[in-house]
């Protein structure tokens, strides 16, 4: 059995870092997520005049209920969807003008729905260049509150910053949702919300949130339950292998653990417990149709592993990856057809037919850190996969390539 230790989830920890800064008091995050998202984050908070300490283990952040330590700042997301997103909306609701940019793949990835929600709030925000896009600039004022209708179908990022942002407003909000993509991701949000004191209730797709602030505390953050997946499927594909990941049980708030279900039902062996999940390839890997819309971030694990099942491998449902860090869909489909592999899509779905992928190929990642990890999974069966960027894996988990080399190769 192979026990792997998995850095903290980016999406707790960005979500953490977000309340922590709007919270009163110090607040300590614990077993933060250190990649290159998430330091883009911290340095983000620190261009607005927040403290951020960092030591091994613990951030310590301390917290302005009031907004931004200056008036004036230029921030520079990198290529952080969760930094893009998040700290504009932060820094709404202090006063002052904030400018926000991002690498140029950020910059191809849209905002408009939230941008719109907030300029209904009353937000004086502007697009410098293409609308819906960074650059931008928000002329910050404080945020009164009221009532909102959003279409998060896109990406459930933007329903995520307008309910971190509630409490902060002086009235409370409301937001009724038209559409929701990876509603676990929601989930993750209110629970954490409430961690750090919040009050917000639901009904239906309507989430009223009162102006209560945020109480600073001490939050542990769990392994990332994405990242667990290439570990999960790399067991799935080999009789006799075994992944544990400990920190990843029955409580766990990210919605990306049920990508074990669909290996369950591909033939895995799967145990969930208090503290752990484990996965143990069987020998058997099962075609299937899977609706992947709310763990659409592990779909490109599953579509590197799809050729080694006995049967079609059709996912379906994710129209929102291919407004991903690339395309995703068609970068599956791009790479798997240099494999020598049978794939078709659409505009939401994508269907594998089993096969022996062949190398040598170099991998085309899009720069993307998803694609990379998946197709090393494909690369354990496979001789002969490179990637034209291994290092872009620094977004999520700067070490992954030595700690997935551990697992051997199989013919």
């Amino acid at each position: 059995m192979t026990v792997i230790d998995i850095p903290g989830s980016k999406s707790l920890t960005a979500r953490a870092l977000f309340l922590a800064a709007a919270a009163d008091g110090t607040s300590t995050l614990l077993r933060p997520l250190l990649s290159d998202d998430t330091e883009g984050f911290a340095e983000g908070l620190r261009a607005l005049g927040y403290e951020v300490r960092q030591e091994p283990g613990a951030w310590h952040i301390e917290g302005r209920p009031e907004g931004p330590a200056v008036d004036t700042a230029d921030v520079y997301c990198r290529d952080g969807a969760t930094t893009a997103r998040f700290l504009p909306t932060l820094a709404a609701a202090g006063h002052g003008t904030f400018r926000f940019d991002a690498s140029p793949q950020m910059r191809r990835r849209p905002l408009g729905p939230l941008t719109t929600a907030l300029r209904t709030l009353g937000v004086d925000l502007r697009h410098e260049e293409n609308e819906g896009h960074h650059p931008l600039t928000v002329h910050a004022a404080g945020i009164k509150g009221g009532a909102l209708t959003l279409d998060a179908g896109q990406s459930s990022q933007y329903l995520t910053a307008l309910l971190m942002l509630g409490p902060l407003t002086a009235e409370g909000l409301t937001i009724t949702v038209t559409d929701l993509v990876s509603e676990p991701y929601v989930e993750i949000t209110l629970a954490m919300m409430r961690a750090f004191g919040a009050q917000v209730t639901q009904e239906g797709r309507t989430y009223t949130v009162a102006p209560t602030g945020y109480t600073a505390t001490a939050y542990p953050i769990e392994p990332d339950a994405s990242t667990s997946s290439y570990f999960f499927a790399a067991a799935a594909l080999d009789p006799g292998r075994t992944v544990t990941v400990p920190g990843l049980g029955t409580g766990a708030l990210q919605g990306d653990l049920g990508f074990v279900d669909v290996l369950r039902r591909m033939g895995a062996d799967v145990e969930i417990t208090d503290t752990a999940t484990t996965v143990r390839g069987t020998g058997t890997l099962r075609g299937l149709t899977v609706d992947m819309r709310d763990i659409s971030d592990t779909m490109p694990t599953l579509a590197a592993l799809a050729p080694f099942a006995d049967g079609p491998v059709r996912i379906e449902d994710v129209a929102n990856t291919r407004v991903k860090e690339c395309d995703r869909l068609d970068a599956c489909a791009e790479n798997l057809g240099r494999l020598g592999i049978t794939v078709a899509t659409g505009p939401d779905w994508i269907e594998i037919r089993p096969g022996t992928p062949t190398g040598p190929v170099e991998i085309a990642t899009h720069g993307d850190h998803r694609i990379v990890m998946s197709f090393a999974v494909t690369a354990l069966r496979t001789p002969g996969i490179t990637f034209d960027d291994p290092g872009c894996v620094r977004k999520t988990f700067p070490d992954f390539h030595h700690v997935f080399g551990a697992f051997p190769r199989t013919p």
